[in-house]
C-alpha cells in the first residue's frame, strides 16, 4: 500500500497533497487569458511531488513553468506566470490574496519593522488615510507581465535582501512614492496631486528610476540617479573625491568621474617626486566603485572621463581590454574619451596631435569645450618647444580608440563642444555621467566638507521617462509632463545630501526626463528607424515634450519660485533649445514648429523656471523590463528578449503588442548607424541634456565578416557633425553558429558586454 504524500502548509502544518486544489489554480490563472492552457502549464511542469514539499515550493514551480512557455507565438503565458507569482506574493505578505490592511496600519507597521520613513505618518490624518486608501487600484497588480512583476520583486520592493522576506506589493510601493512625494500643501490640492502621480506611475505612464522606486518612502533619502565628480591634480582633491564616491555608491547613484590628473613622469613639487601616472589612482577609485553592493539592488559603477589631448591618452584607451595584467588595467570601471572641433578636422586632414600632461599646459582643460579659446591655446602650447609633449597621428589615435570600442563595447566618446554649444548653461560643462546623457557643471573638491563658501560642486541629477507606448495623443503630454516636473521637483527638495558640496543641486535643481517604449510608439505610428519621412513625426513628439516641460517649470516657478541659479542659465537670457541646437539637424528634417514658443519664451522671462535642466535620455534598461516595453531610444534586439535579474532568474521581456506588430519591429542590427544618428540628432534639437545613444554592428554585413574601421570613424564622424554629444555602447553580433536559425535570434554579446544584460550595473542606466 502506498503511503500517503504530505505537502506542508505556510502555517507549518501538513495535510495529504491534493492535485485537485493544484489544477484548480492553475485553471484559475489562464482564466480569460488568450491562448494559454491550464493543462500545458501543469505538464510542462513535471512536478515532482515528494513528502514534506512546500506548497511555496510547489507554486514557485508552476510560475516557472508557465515563465518557460513564454514564446512569440505564445507571449500570453507571460500574464499566467505573473497571475501565478503575484498570488503567491500576496500570500507571503498577507496570508491573502484578495483582502489587504488598512493604509494606515500597514504604513504603520512598515515604520514599525525601519523600512518606511517615519516622517510619513505624520503628514496625513485618519482622514487623509482613508481617503488616500480609495485611490489603491490593486487589480493593477494583475495587468503587470511576469518580467515585470519579477523585476519588481527582486530589485525595486521593500524586503530584507538576507532573508527575501518582501513588504509590500506594487500598488503600495506606487502609492507610497506619491504620498512621499506630495506629502506637504494644502490638504485638498496634495490629495488630488498624490492621485494623479500615483495613476501616472501605476500606469506605467511614467517611469521612475530606481533610485527613487527603490527609495523614496525608505529612510534612505538619496535619489539621485546621477553624481559627477570632477577631480583636480592634487591629492586633496584625489582623496576627497574618492570618500565623495564611496558615500555615494552606498546610496544606489552611478557615478561619472573627470579627471585632470597629469601625465606620468611629470615632476611634482620642481622634481622632488616624479608623477606615478594615472593608473594608479584609477585603480583606487575602481575599488571603491566596487566595494558596496547598493543596498542589495545592484553593484557599484563609474564611467571616467579623459580629454583626448591627455599625455597618457594611448593607455587609457586599453584600460578595458583583457591584455595586459591588473597593474596596468582597470576594467571594472568604464572609460571615455572627450574630442572636440580641433581633433576631427586634424582627423580628417590626417595630421598630428600633441599630447600633453595637464600639468604642463595651464588653462588648457578650463578652455576645452569652448572651441576658438581651446584651439588657440592648444596651438600656443603646441608651438611651445620647451613644452613636453607626444605626437601622434589623429587618425592612429582613433583607430586605436575604434578597435577597443568594438573589441571591449565599452570606451564611450563625448564630443565636449557640442555638450557646451547646445547646453542649458552659462557656465562650461566639463564631463557626463555613467551612462553618457548627463550634462552639469562641475567645479573640484578640495575637502570632503567643501560647501556654500567654495566653489566646489558635484552636479546630481534625478530623471525619469515618459512612456510612450502609453500615449494616444500629444495633447496627454501635458499633464505628464507637467507630473514628471513636480514630482522630480519634490525629489530634489525632500532628499538628503551627504555631501555639501553636492547641496549645490539645490541652487540648479536639475532633472532629466527622457522617453522609454519608443520602438513600440514607432511601430504603433507606422514609423520606421531608418525612413527618413519618419523624422518629422519625432520632430513633432519631441518639441511637444519639451515645450510642456518648459511649461510644467515655469508654472512651478510661479508657485515656489525659480531656482536660485536661474541666472546662470542660457533660459534666463531667453535662449531655449531650439535656437542654439547644430542647424546642420535642418538638414535632415526642416518642419515648421507648431508649438507658441515666443508665448513661452515671454513666461521664462517673466517668471523664470524651477529647473535649470528639463531633458535628457537615459537608456531606461532596467525600468523597462517593469513596464514591459522597449528600453528608451532602442529597437529591441529580438521579439523577446531574455534579461537577468537580481536574483539570477532569467527574465523573459516580450515586445508590446508581439501578435499584431511581430512583422512590423525593426530589430537594433537591421539598419545603419546613421539612422540612428539622424533620429538622435532631432531628439537632441530639443533636449538640453545629452543622449545616452548606442550603435550596432552586424560583422556578416562586411567582407570577411571584418567590421572595417573607416566604418566606426564615419558614424562617430556623422554623429559629430549634426551636434551629437555623447555615445555610449558599441554592440557588435556575436555569431556563434553557422545555423541559420540560430543567426536569426543569436542575440549575445562580445565577451566584455555580457552585463549589459544585467542592467549595464549602473544607476541611471538601469533607470
Amino acid at each position: 500500500m502506498m503511503s500517503k504524500i504530505n505537502v506542508v502548509k505556510r502555517n507549518g502544518e501538513k495535510e495529504v497533497v491534493n492535485y485537485e486544489k493544484i489544477n484548480r489554480v492553475l485553471e484559475w490563472a489562464a482564466e480569460d487569458i488568450k491562448g494559454v492552457s491550464s493543462s500545458d502549464v501543469a505538464m510542462n511542469a513535471h512536478l515532482q511531488i515528494f513528502d514534506g514539499i512546500t506548497t511555496t515550493q510547489i507554486h514557485k514551480v508552476l510560475v516557472q513553468s508557465a515563465a518557460d512557455m513564454i514564446t512569440e507565438d505564445t507571449p500570453n503565458y507571460q500574464f499566467v506566470a505573473s497571475k501565478l507569482l503575484n498570488y503567491l506574493l500576496r500570500k507571503e505578505i498577507f496570508n491573502t490574496y484578495r483582502s489587504f490592511p488598512r493604509l494606515k496600519d500597514f504604513v504603520k507597521l512598515n515604520v514599525e519593522r525601519g523600512v518606511y520613513d517615519a516622517d510619513i505618518l505624520n503628514h496625513y490624518s485618519g482622514y487623509d488615510f482613508d481617503k488616500i486608501e480609495s485611490y489603491i487600484k490593486h487589480d493593477r497588480d494583475e495587468e503587470l507581465t511576469y518580467g515585470g512583476l519579477q523585476q519588481l520583486v527582486d530589485k525595486y520592493l521593500i524586503k530584507d535582501r538576507k532573508t527575501d522576506v518582501v513588504y509590500e506589493t506594487p500598488q503600495f510601493m506606487y502609492m507610497l512614492i506619491a504620498m512621499t512625494l506630495f506629502a506637504k500643501g494644502d490638504t485638498k490640492e496634495r490629495l488630488k496631486k498624490i492621485k494623479t502621480f500615483y495613476d501616472l506611475i501605476s500606469t506605467h505612464k511614467i517611469s521612475l528610476p530606481t533610485p527613487i522606486v527603490a527609495g523614496v518612502r525608505t529612510p534612505t533619502r538619496q535619489y539621485s540617479s546621477c553624481v559627477l565628480i570632477d577631480v583636480a591634480d592634487d591629492l586633496d582633491s584625489i582623496f576627497n573625491s574618492n570618500t565623495a564616491v564611496g558615500k555615494y555608491i552606498s546610496k544606489r547613484a552611478g557615478i561619472g568621474l573627470n579627471f585632470r590628473l597629469r601625465g606620468i613622469g611629470s615632476k611634482i613639487r620642481d622634481g622632488e617626486a616624479v608623477h606615478t601616472g594615472i593608473i594608479p589612482f584609477l585603480k583606487m577609485f575602481e575599488g571603491t566603485v566596487k566595494s558596496c553592493s547598493q543596498g542589495g539592488i545592484r553593484g557599484g559603477a563609474a564611467t571616467a572621463y579623459y580629454p583626448f589631448w591627455h599625455l597618457e591618452v594611448e593607455d587609457i584607451i586599453v584600460l578595458k581590454n583583457n591584455r595586459g595584467n591588473d597593474l596596468n588595467r582597470v576594467r571594472r570601471m568604464d572609460h571615455a574619451i572627450q574630442f572636440s572641433r580641433l581633433f576631427y578636422k586634424r582627423f580628417v586632414e590626417n595630421k598630428v596631435i600633441s599630447l600633453f600632461s595637464p600639468s604642463d599646459v595651464p588653462g588648457l582643460y578650463e578652455a576645452f569645450g569652448r572651441n576658438d579659446e581651446f584651439d588657440e591655446l592648444y596651438e600656443q602650447f603646441e608651438a611651445d618647444t620647451t613644452i613636453p609633449r607626444r605626437e601622434i597621428s589623429a587618425r592612429e589615435l582613433m583607430d586605436l580608440l575604434i578597435q577597443e570600442r568594438v573589441e571591449t563595447g565599452r570606451i564611450y566618446i563625448m564630443n565636449i563642444d557640442n555638450a557646451n554649444d547646445h547646453s542649458a548653461f552659462t557656465d562650461k560643462i566639463n564631463m557626463s555621467n555613467l551612462c553618457t546623457e548627463i550634462n552639469l557643471p562641475t567645479t573640484p573638491i578640495s575637502h570632503i566638507d567643501d560647501g556654500d563658501d567654495t566653489d566646489a560642486e558635484i552636479a546630481l541629477c534625478v530623471l525619469a521617462a515618459i512612456n510612450l507606448g502609453t500615449i494616444k495623443n500629444l495633447d496627454e503630454l501635458e499633464v505628464v509632463c507637467e507630473y514628471i516636473v513636480r514630482g522630480l521637483d519634490s525629489v530634489i527638495s525632500y532628499q538628503e545630501y551627504p555631501m555639501e558640496a553636492a547641496r549645490k543641486m539645490l541652487k540648479r535643481r536639475s532633472i532629466g526626463v527622457g522617453v522609454t517604449n519608443f520602438a513600440y510608439w514607432m511601430v504603433k505610428n507606422g514609423l520606421s528607424y531608418d525612413d527618413p519621412s519618419s523624422l518629422e513625426k519625432i520632430d513633432e513628439l519631441f518639441e511637444n515634450i519639451q515645450y510642456y516641460l518648459i511649461k510644467a517649470s515655469v508654472e512651478v516657478a510661479k508657485e515656489e519660485g525659480p531656482c536660485e541659479w536661474f541666472d546662470r542659465t542660457k533660459y534666463a537670457k531667453g535662449l531655449l533649445p531650439i535656437d542654439h541646437y547644430n542647424k546642420n539637424v535642418d538638414k535632415i528634417v526642416d518642419r515648421e514648429l507648431s508649438k507658441d514658443w515666443e508665448r513661452l519664451r515671454r513666461d521664462v522671462l517673466e517668471f523664470g523656471m524651477r529647473n535649470s535642466t528639463l531633458t535628457a535620455q537615459m537608456p531606461c534598461e532596467s525600468s523597462s523590463v517593469v513596464s514591459s516595453s522597449t528600453n528608451g531610444i532602442e529597437a529591441p534586439r529580438t521579439l523577446i528578449t531574455t534579461k537577468k535579474s537580481k536574483s539570477g532568474a532569467p527574465l523573459p521581456v516580450v515586445v508590446p503588442e508581439v501578435a499584431k506588430y511581430k512583422n512590423k519591429y525593426q530589430f537594433a542590427w537591421t539598419f545603419d548607424n546613421n539612422a540612428m544618428n539622424n533620429i538622435v540628432s532631432v531628439i537632441q534639437k530639443y533636449f538640453d541634456q545629452g543622449i545616452s545613444v548606442n550603435h550596432y554592428y552586424d560583422p556578416r554585413q562586411y567582407e570577411g565578416n571584418n567590421l572595417p574601421i573607416s566604418v566606426v570613424a564615419k558614424d562617430i564622424l556623422n554623429f559629430y557633425k549634426f551636434g551629437g554629444k555623447q555615445i555610449y555602447y558599441a554592440n557588435s553580433k556575436d555569431y556563434k553558429s553557422d545555423k541559420l536559425e540560430d543567426m536569426v535570434s543569436n542575440n549575445s554579446q562580445q565577451p566584455a558586454m555580457a552585463e549589459l544584460e544585467d542592467d549595464c550595473e549602473s544607476g541611471a542606466c538601469a533607470i
